[in-house]
């Protein structure tokens, strides 16, 4: 029985166009249509198309798209505030998806979308992606393993360049994108609750916009988005955890450093150097180990090679049946902690959680 599997694209800029590289990667996968209401977005991705070896036809429209080419996955990465609305067209055809995060702009559409993916007869994978770089799932796997023993301290800190520019500037505004903390910061709480295997109680933040786009128009408009944060989040079986965010930091040697501290030790890990560090109590480290990570999968796309992996293992699913690694219940849980923390700015008040009782399982 033949694996290959067709797949189209809904939105078709820089992260679709990501998304295109890393399929021409996947064995066995068939990029068959996008789909980009941009012109545009639509140009590049054919001239992309070409450089792939890949026969595509491109679309304005989804519904028009989705019924000539009859692919049988579905991956959107159109703007964050599209997300709710391209899925309610989808989702009606029993398609397999990957929705890009943030699954939604607002904690409302995404528990609209949760619950109906819990009856989803088809694959339904949020990309949540980094759980997927080489050194972080090194760095997940020996936490796991039991190395640092049970993690007291969780701190994730990203140093980092402003938000890219995007078509129509759509991401220069909180109502577009959900807001930094739910936009950028939902791979962080994610990977939270995936690395402590627990669910939040409560989340206190501070952050501004103090630096970026305060110089920008758009229709008379300034920009809204926050360029840095911290965000404290206190889990259910009593460990801490910190997110440090800066968005004028590009000059820092590491833009994402991670760290697991408990009663063994501490582990460490940061990208781009690749490195898993291990300095237990006994102070007989230092102990670097470093991550190599497949040179394609790297020139594939921002993402350090995360996106490859995570396609993989999607394709992987499709074919073989299987359930999401990244489900829409960890999609929902990002999306209400980066908008809990940035409530908590807004007010100066902290946001507590009841997850536990709601009985869905943590990713």
């Amino acid at each position: 029985m033949s694996t290959t599997r067709r797949y189209a694209i809904v939105g078709c800029g820089m992260m679709g166009r990501e998304h295109m590289r890393n399929l021409a990667l996947v064995p066995d996968t068939k990029l068959v249509a996008i789909a980009d209401p941009d012109a545009g977005s639509r140009e590049a991705s054919l001239a992309l198309a070409v450089e792939l070896n890949q026969s595509i036809e491109a679309f304005a429209d989804t519904a028009e798209m989705l019924e000539a080419s009859s692919p049988e996955a579905v991956i959107i990465a159109s703007p964050n505030f599209t997300h709710h609305a391209v899925l309610k067209e989808v989702m009606p055809r029993g398609l397999a998806i990957l929705v890009e995060k943030p699954l939604c702009t607002t904690v409302v559409h995404a528990e609209e979308i949760a619950a109906l993916a819990a009856g989803y007869p088809a694959l339904f994978w949020v990309g949540l992606e980094y759980r997927y770089m080489p050194p972080v799932a090194r760095f997940i796997e020996r936490v796991h393993g039991g190395e640092t023993g049970d993690v007291r301290m969780m701190y994730i800190r990203e140093h980092r360049f402003p938000f890219l520019p995007k078509v129509s500037d759509w991401n220069r505004f909180n109502r577009n994108t959900g807001g930094t903390l739910v936009e950028k910061c939902c791979h962080f709480f994610d990977l939270m609750r995936h690395i402590l295997r627990d669910e939040p109680v409560r989340i206190f933040a501070s952050g501004g916009q103090d630096e970026n786009h305060l110089d920008e128009r758009y229709d008379g408009e300034v920009p809204d988005i926050l360029d840095n944060a911290f965000v404290t989040v206190d889990f259910a079986g009593g460990a801490r955890a910190v997110l440090d965010l800066c968005m004028f930091a590009e000059g820092a040697e590491q833009q994402e450093e991670i760290y697991a501290l408990g009663a063994k030790g501490r582990l460490e890990v940061q990208i781009p150097a690749a490195n898993v560090t291990w300095s237990p109590r006994d102070k007989s480290g230092p102990i670097v180990e470093h991550v190599a990570t497949s040179p394609d999968a790297l020139a594939a796309g921002d993402h350090h090679g995360a996106t490859y992996f995570q396609l993989r293992d999607f394709h992987g699913a499709l074919v073989s049946g299987g359930s999401p690694k990244l489900s829409a219940v960890d999609g929902l849980r990002s999306v209400e902690m980066g908008a809990a923390a940035q409530q908590s700015i807004a007010t100066g008040l902290p946001v507590e959680f009841d997850f536990l009782s709601s009985g869905d399982s943590i990713g």
